[in-house]
């Protein structure tokens, strides 16, 4: 791949919340997508989707409503429930957001919040 030319790129990330109520989820989803998205230089119409999941302790309201919320509701959005792994993280939202960008892979930034920050130490602030 040349150096500048357009690729798809996918960028992670995830966030907990203290207790499963629709506006936490949704407070905490839209700093997490936000942050993605700064990071990373991401325009909405460079986003072709974004994946989300939830753990199963979070019933309260869907992540893809933060994602309306912030404008981006014209991008296709899927909301899926994380498999249940006993001494995961709890009340924990994950993002698999993938984009057109003109960044090399080892220059993708990916954003892990609050107490999500223990899933991913190797990665840089």
């Amino acid at each position: 791949m040349r150096e500048g030319e357009w690729r798809l790129a996918a960028v992670r990330g995830a966030t907990t919340v203290e207790e499963d109520t629709a506006e936490q989820v949704r407070e905490r989803t839209a700093e997490l997508l936000e942050s993605m998205m700064e990071r990373n230089g991401i325009r909405e119409d460079a986003i072709i989707s974004i994946i989300f999941t939830a753990t199963p302790d979070l019933v309260s309201d869907f992540p893809a409503v933060a994602a309306r919320n912030i404008g981006l509701s014209k991008v296709p959005l899927l909301c899926s429930q994380e498999i249940p792994v006993a001494g995961s993280v709890e009340r924990c939202v994950r993002v698999l957001m993938h984009v057109y960008s003109i960044k090399p892979r080892d220059e993708i930034r990916h954003a892990y919040l609050h107490g999500a920050q223990q899933l991913r130490t190797d990665l840089p602030e």
